[in-house]
Parts: structure tokens; sequence; C-alpha cells
């Protein structure tokens, strides 16, 4: 094995071999959500009805649903190259999210054509993608959030804003294959014979550290320094950050095998001003008020389309010119 631990590295908690990931910004919300095939012969339900189940509409004959958006119709070429995008549970449901997706896609390609828009492709965008930028933000119109609701928002939720606590670490890694049962059997077993020993003799650490360990670490006396949130593999952060000062009562499992952990000092976060965090809280709501706006918009754009083929919940009211 290569020698990672997952932890934030022997000196001072830097050089890891384990770092946490960014998450991502979330996607727009979906316009409903996926539901089961039903393939009988049904006449389209009116767009817009708010209780209009999510189904696709075929012959029992048909391998691929007849969809059509404003007598545009969706091929079952197209159904068979988008449904690899969908992964779900069943055929049916994936079905289900590739063909709604082709059809919003129609949907805003049909409304790009009709205002005629003039391309500005940017950076990394081809014309498709440039194109829906810019109807976008011509037809989604989003209120900026402002200084009062984020001021309002922080004061509602202070217990989310506080930096990371600080620990002072130890540990002694077991190295094990994520994929070897027997091997995480036997690591284990024999991290909490190490925990009996420190129980038993508990100025052993060190010693113990660079006899076990198979973390660099161990030159150190398993010691890794000061440790804050991302500097570790999420599962082994996860389990790490819940320790009181002391020696964990248990061994602690990460993908690189399993730990017997000291905490040698906990400093706990401290609550962060306003200023500190202003640009997050607004960010994020703005986000929020984003995702509400598109989905209403494409629920217009549903609700003023002759759709045949798929049941979409669209908006009673007319897209607004």
């Amino acid at each position: 094995m290569s020698g990672g631990c997952g932890c934030g590295g022997g000196k001072g908690g830097s050089g890891g071999c384990g770092s946490s990931t960014q998450a991502s910004a979330p996607a727009p919300a979906d316009v409903v959500a996926p539901g089961a095939v039903q393939f009988e012969a049904l006449a389209p339900e009116p767009a817009g009805t708010d209780e209009a189940p999510a189904q696709l509409i075929a012959s029992s004959e048909q391998e691929w649903p007849i969809i059509s958006v404003n007598a545009v119709s969706i091929s079952p070429q197209a159904l068979a190259q988008e449904l690899q995008y969908h992964p779900a549970e069943s055929r049916e449901e994936a079905l289900y999210q590739a063909a709604r997706a082709l059809v919003i896609r129609e949907l805003l390609q049909q409304r790009i054509a009709e205002l005629g828009l003039a391309l500005q492709v940017g950076a990394g965008e081809n014309e498709e993608e440039a194109a829906t930028r810019l109807l976008l933000e011509r037809e989604v119109q989003v209120p900026q959030c402002d200084e009062a609701t984020c001021l309002r928002y922080y004061d509602n939720n202070r217990d989310r804003f506080h930096s990371a606590p600080l620990l002072a670490v130890r540990h002694i890694l077991l190295e094990c294959a994520p994929d070897d049962a027997e091997a995480r059997v036997l690591a284990r077993d024999q991290a909490e014979t190490l925990l009996q020993r420190l129980e038993d003799v508990p100025g052993s650490f060190a010693e113990l550290a660079v006899s076990y360990s198979a973390c660099p670490s161990k030159a150190q006396g398993g010691s890794l320094g000061q440790i804050s949130k991302g500097q570790t593999v999420p599962e082994f952060e996860r389990q790490l950050f819940t320790l009181a000062p002391g020696l964990a009562g248990k061994p602690l499992e990460s993908r690189y095998g399993w730990h017997v952990v000291s905490v040698d000092q906990r400093i706990e976060g401290q609550p962060l001003p306003y200023e500190a965090v202003s640009t997050a809280i607004r960010t994020q709501l703005q986000q929020g008020v984003w995702q509400k706006a598109l989905v209403q918009y494409l629920q217009t754009l549903i609700g003023a389309a002759d759709i045949r083929g798929i049941r979409l919940q669209g908006a009673d009211s007319p897209l607004v010119q």
C-alpha cells in the first residue's frame, strides 16, 4: 500500500495524505419528482395540472415512449443517449428523468429561437450553453438579497457560524486495504490490544507509535500536530471531531485502516462575527432564490407548451413576453 493514512500529516497538520473535497454548488431543483412509467394508451393531461403524476405515456408495443414538444419529436436515439446520464433504481425511472431533461432542453431551445437571441459565446462554452445562459439572464429575474435579509438569517442561525475546533492529535495507524475484510478484522483486534496497553501504561504512546504505526507521523511519536477541519479524509474527520480530550475509547476506522487516537488538546471554535460570514450568507441565500426562480420559469414554459407523451408540472399563467 501507499502509506497514506488519511490524517492531517506528520508535521503541524500539514502534508497529510487525505483531504476533504469542496462541495459543489447545488444543481437547480427538479421541476417534478421522478415517478414510475406507465405504459398504456392515455390522452395527455392538460398542462399545468398541479396533481399530474410524473408519468411517461406510451403504448405497450413501444420500447421507447413517443414524446413531442410543440410538435417537435424527441427521438428514441436521443432518449437512449441521454439515458446514460440518469442512473436510477429502475429503467423506468431513469427513462423518465432522461425524457424530462430532453423536454426541458427542447423548451429552452425553442424559446431561444423564438427570441432570436444573438450568441455571445464565452470561454469554455459551446453555442447551446451560451444561448441558454443568455436566455436565463434575460428571462429569469432574481431579486437580490438585501443586507437586512442577510442579517436576519445570521441572527436566526448563530449556532451555525462558528470557527472549527482545533485538535492536537496523536495516532497509531494499523494499515490495511479497504477491500481486505480479513486484514481489517486483524487490524482492529491489534488496535484494541494497543488501546489496552495504553490504558495500562499511558506514557507508552510514542513508543508504540514507533513500533506499530504505518503513518510517517510515527517519527514524531504519532503526533499529527494541530488538526482543523478539512485536513483529513471525511470518514476519519467525522469521528475525530466528536472526541473529547484524552485517549479515544475505541479505534477509529478510515479507508487506510484502524487508528488508535489520543486528543492531547481540544480548542473549541469561536462564534464568527457577521462581517466574516456575510458574503457566504448572501451567496447561499441568493442560490436558493435562483433555484426557486428557475423552477418557476421552467414550469411556466411547460404550462405554455403542448407536451405529449410525458406529464410534467407546469404553471397555469402564460409566459410573460
